[in-house]
This record gives C-alpha cells, structure tokens and sequence, in this order.
C-alpha cells in the first residue's frame, strides 16, 4: 500500500509540473494585424531578460520558433516577431526577396515593426531593461537596425545577416553591444561590404564582435536550407552548433539574471 501512495503521489507531483509552450499573439500595427509568438520561462518573473527573434526572409518558420523554445529553456521571455503582417507573407523566394527588399530600403518601416514586437515580448513579462534581439539572415539585417536606431536593448545578435548601409545615412553613436555570427564563405556579402560594416561598428564606437565560421555559407544555422554549399546557402551543423554557444555565451555577458 505505501508503494502505491508513493507512486500516486508522484504521478500527482509530475502532472503539476507546466512547461512552457510556444503561443500564437495576434497584435496590431495600426490596421494591419500581426501573428506573432510568445514563449515563456518556466519559472515567471519580472526580472527575467528577454530575447526577441526576427526571422528570415520568408518570415516566421521552423528555426525560429524552435529557437524560442530553446530559449525558454534558458530561463528567457521569447517573442517571434511578424515583420510582414496577415496577408502580405510571401509564397516562394522571390516574393520574400522583394518583400525583405522594401523594409532593407524603407528601414523606419522595418524599426517600427520591430520596435511593435518589443513592445509585445515586455508584455508578456520581460524586464524592459534586460532585452536582447537575435535575427537570421533578413532578420540578422533587422537587429543591426535596432542597433543603429537606439532601441532600448542591451545587444543584438545576428546570423548570417545583411551587413550593408546606405552610405548616405547619418552613422550615430551605438549603444548596444553587437554579436555577428558570419559564414566564413557566404557569398552574399562582398568583402567591400564587410570591410564597410566594420568600419561602421569603429566610427560609432560600438562593442562589438565578428565571428567568422569555416566551411560555412549563408544560412548555415537552418537544417532546412539543405548541404550544398555551391548554392551559396546551406546548413552547417557545427557552424550552427558553435553560433549557438558564441551567442549563449554573449547572452551571459550582456544580461542580468
């Protein structure tokens, strides 16, 4: 008889356990609506930092949404920002490249998209002051955009992500501390390019970091972007495995908690 007490009461015990799961989060940029998803920390707290994700060119996928989850499990808030909104999610490639092209170029668009997501990630309970953003590849382009634009994080995270800037701008001093995670052989970013980006991150006196990953192309942290590289994009699972640890480790830094 004690054995089955025990046993129902560690049933019981195990049935109260919650784990955190991925939630869809309907918000607004005026009329367009905007379907994002929020993850939470299994233990709740006001003080808990934040992550918010923006995800690649063809908007909210797999790799982003397995990658809240994986943050939850650190003990985060998560968000995965809608960048395009209900009705405007692009069907092939070539929808998402003119897609991603218009908030690359109309970039106040892009930070007020970003700036909503923020707003959504503190409402679900993150401490406003202890936020992080991490992007993958269009996304990388939009946390350089945070960056540039001052928003209220501690650092921004991005992978395989467009480095390039309108040279007209005006460069301002940045605050932020910057991660770049870079596929050593990506060929989607000329050397120019690059050579500009890092002459941008000294001219604005900004912390920041550039990781080059060997053997590795764009989109290398995606299992779903195949393993030819001759196609200038393709996953690499130690290139993926390593960013990974790089940005753990970056997190720890630049955040309390």
């Amino acid at each position: 008889m004690k054995k089955l007490k025990y046993l129902f009461l560690a049933m019981l015990s195990y049935s109260s356990v919650s784990f955190a799961q991925l939630k869809p989060v309907k918000y607004k940029d005026g009329v367009q609506v905007l379907n994002g998803f929020g993850i939470q920390p299994k233990t709740k707290s006001q003080q808990k930092p934040g992550i918010l994700i923006l995800p690649a060119w063809r908007g909210i996928d797999k790799l982003s949404k397995n990658t809240a989850e994986n943050l939850s499990k650190l003990g985060y808030y998560a968000f995965v920002a809608d960048i395009y909104g209900e009705g405007n999610y692009p069907k092939d490639n070539t929808e998402a490249g003119k897609i991603a092209g218009y908030y690359k170029t109309n970039f106040t668009e892009y930070q007020k998209r970003i700036s909503l997501a923020l707003e959504q990630l503190i409402l679900s309970g993150a401490n406003a002051d202890n936020i992080v953003v991490i992007g993958y590849c269009f996304g990388g382009t939009g946390v350089l955009e945070v960056a540039r634009s001052n928003m209220n994080v501690k650092g921004v995270v991005s992978f395989h992500g467009g480095l390039g800037r309108d040279a007209k701008r005006t460069i301002e001093p940045i605050k932020a501390k910057v991660l770049v995670c870079h596929g050593a052989d990506d060929p989607y970013e000329s050397k120019e390019e690059i050579a500009a980006f890092q002459q941008e991150m000294r001219d604005t006196k900004a912390d920041w970091q550039m990781i080059y990953y060997a053997n590795a192309v764009h989109a290398f942290t995606n299992p779903e972007s195949g393993n030819d590289n001759s196609k200038g994009a393709a996953y690499n699972e130690i290139a993926a495995k390593r960013s990974w640890e790089h940005m753990k480790l970056f997190l720890n830094e630049v955040l309390k908690k």
